[in-house]
């Protein structure tokens, strides 16, 4: 399928590994150009390396690597003038950042909670409200905020990163259907379960090192619970956001996209 969105300028944030990787690559192999954002400047080159190997040749300058931190101003302005990019006028706008760490809420203080509430809901509405009013006076845009299950299915553990990307849910349930619906700008939320990423590890650890068992025990727990049987790939999940970012999902807007392996049992 020809999602349609080739020449088009993307910025995806955390970029240099797990989920954003895959989104960065899934986008790129659609012949979008890619904005991709990290912390880690080693990490980011090597990661825009591996995916300029992937594509055609002569088309390895739709690839961008920006060493910035999206919770900061200074990071997002780098990002919004990267040389070479669009600026502001960027059609699609993926965010992402590195979920708070796990913990008993009873240790957590007011530094923490800002943390992640500027981390997890802030800086992506900072990055919307920079790009989108753009994208609607164009007629196209597609903003995918990789959120957590956690916000449908909250995880005891994970209190700091279920209060914030729950606000950052709130927010976008009212703002995706405005005027932007009917000037091509759609704002979805992709919810990732048990993907086989850095984070997904760092929470297991830490569920094993709660409780006093294997890690391989805590492992085959999880896996238990999924009716996929396995966790899922950092390259599946961008495949979905590129779907979302595409033209054939014009319709789709305001939704919380559950990707889990069938993990969550409700229906709603």
């Amino acid at each position: 399928m020809d999602l349609g969105i080739a020449g088009r300028w993307a910025i995806v944030c955390g970029a240099s590994r797990g989920l954003g990787w895959g989104c960065a690559r899934a986008l790129a192999l659609e012949g979008v150009h890619v904005i991709m954002a990290a912390r880690g400047a080693e990490a980011l080159q090597a990661a825009a390396a591996r995916l300029r190997a992937e594509l055609p040749a002569g088309a390895t300058n739709r690839v961008l690597a920006v060493v910035a931190d999206v919770t900061t101003a200074e990071g997002r302005a780098a990002l919004l003038s990267a040389p070479g990019g669009p600026g502001r006028d960027v059609d699609i706008v993926v965010t992402n950042a590195g979920g708070p760490p796990p913990g008993d809420f009873r240790q957590w203080d007011r530094d923490a909670w800002l943390r992640a509430i500027d981390a997890n809901m802030l800086a992506p509405i900072e990055l919307i409200k920079a790009t989108v009013d753009g994208m609607a006076a164009r007629g196209f845009g597609r903003i995918v905020n990789i959120t957590s299950s956690a916000v449908k299915a909250p995880i005891d553990i994970l209190g700091l990163s279920n209060g914030a990307r729950s606000g950052l849910t709130g927010f976008v349930a009212g703002l995706a259907r405005s005027a932007l619906a009917a000037r091509g700008v759609t704002i979805n939320n992709l919810l990732p379960g048990k993907f086989a990423t850095d984070r997904l590890r760092a929470t297991l650890q830490a569920m094993a090192d709660k409780t006093g068992q294997p890690l391989a025990a805590i492992e085959r727990q999880q896996l238990g619970v999924i009716p996929a049987g396995r966790f899922g790939t950092p390259e599946e999940f961008g495949a979905i956001c590129a779907f979302l970012c595409s033209t054939h999902a014009g319709y789709i807007t305001g939704q919380n996209i559950l990707a889990d392996g069938g993990a969550y049992p409700g229906v709603h």
